[in-house]
């Protein structure tokens, strides 16, 4: 299952609108066609890129089906997350992973790929308990390790051209910005790609580290407190969190998998990646130069996100869940955002 060029598959996905097709009925005879049987009571989990469904089968046990969304990946992409679930549970890693049935992790359906994981609840982890944060830390770096030991093949990197500057030229080529707006986005956007690909092309020296200076692994890839279920210790001391949904999966700096984390004044932020990264040495090093990262990974970030709400907005659920998306005054606060990212990015970056 080869995808179509990624802005091709895009603009195809939304005008055909896939999802519109798939009922409950075509879920339930998904689940039918590798052996799980439901009862008819399905419950639509919060996903946008994908449709995830909680479906309860005969026997009262609970299972989460993922519809894939068409064209976006390739078979061997999603293989290739799939295998790296099975690596990070084999390595006891609490990450959740398709099952194995009729000897495959994905499955096809009148069009769909899709996979089916076991059920696990939580809820967010609370991110202002240093201890809780430790914790996380410490299975992230158990994730990096595992992710460390090869890398993907299929999968993309986090860089610059393909969340920088590829989401830039697909907003303009587009026509996606108002015209009122447009002229001020993209100076602004086009100064803060321009610095983080000027630092990107600088020999590295003390006090200066870019994303082409980093070591890439296997990450997560968006590890934001939404991915991340807690569970609370029973008598046996079983709990903590768990990580979900590696659709994001990539290649890219261990920093990407921490900052998503922080939040608060720059004092908080520095608390709080202390806490993660204490937690992280206790299983594996942390290159801290990666620091310097977090605030041009999190202006790619930002352009990223609107393009990916402007090309998926053919599809209902979108215009449905984020209606404040478009407007002028929704890239005037971009401009605002890039702005202050533009000032971030040449602030000295955290220490911890």
């Amino acid at each position: 299952m080869t995808p179509l060029p990624p802005d091709t598959a895009a603009n195809a996905s939304n005008d055909q609108h896939p999802y519109a097709r798939l009922t409950p009925d075509q879920v339930l005879d998904a689940l039918a066609s590798v052996g799980l049987y439901g009862d008819g009571r399905l419950m639509a989990l919060s996903s946008y890129e994908n449709r995830v469904y909680q479906a309860t089968l005969e026997d009262g046990e609970r299972v989460v089906a993922k519809f894939y969304r068409p064209g976006r990946w390739s078979e061997a992409q999603i293989l290739e997350e799939h295998a790296f679930a099975a690596e990070l549970m084999a390595a006891e890693v609490p990450a959740v992973g398709p099952l194995v049935l009729n000897g495959a992790t994905l499955h096809q359906h009148d069009g769909f790929a899709f996979s089916v994981s076991p059920w696990r609840g939580g809820r967010q982890p609370e991110l202002d308990d240093f201890e809780v944060l430790e914790w996380i830390g410490r299975f992230l770096a158990r994730i990096h390790t595992v992710g460390a030991a090869q890398p993907f093949v299929h999968r993309p990197v986090l860089d610059l051209q393909t969340f920088g500057q590829a989401s830039r030229d697909w907003l303009l080529g587009n026509d996606v910005i108002p015209l009122d707006v447009a002229a001020a986005w993209k100076t602004q956007c086009d100064i803060a790609l321009e610095l983080i690909a000027k630092k990107s092309h600088q020999e590295s020296g003390e006090g200066h580290f870019s994303l082409k200076d980093a070591t890439p692994i296997r990450l997560h890839g968006d590890c934001h407190p939404g991915n991340i279920l807690w569970t609370p210790l029973d008598e046996w001391g079983r709990g903590g969190p768990h990580f979900v949904d590696l659709d994001d999966a990539r290649m890219g700096p261990a920093v990407q998998d921490l900052w998503m984390l922080l939040s608060g004044d720059r004092r908080q932020r520095t608390h709080q990646l202390g806490a993660l990264i204490d937690g992280y040495e206790q299983f594996r090093s942390f290159d801290r130069r990666e620091l310097a990262l977090i605030e041009p990974l999190r202006t790619l970030r930002l352009i990223h996100y609107s393009a990916w709400l402007a090309r998926r907005w053919q599809d209902p659920i979108f215009p449905a869940n984020f209606p404040w998306f478009g407007s002028s005054d929704y890239w005037r606060g971009q401009v605002d955002m890039l702005i202050e990212q533009i000032e971030a990015m040449q602030e000295d970056p955290l220490v911890a």
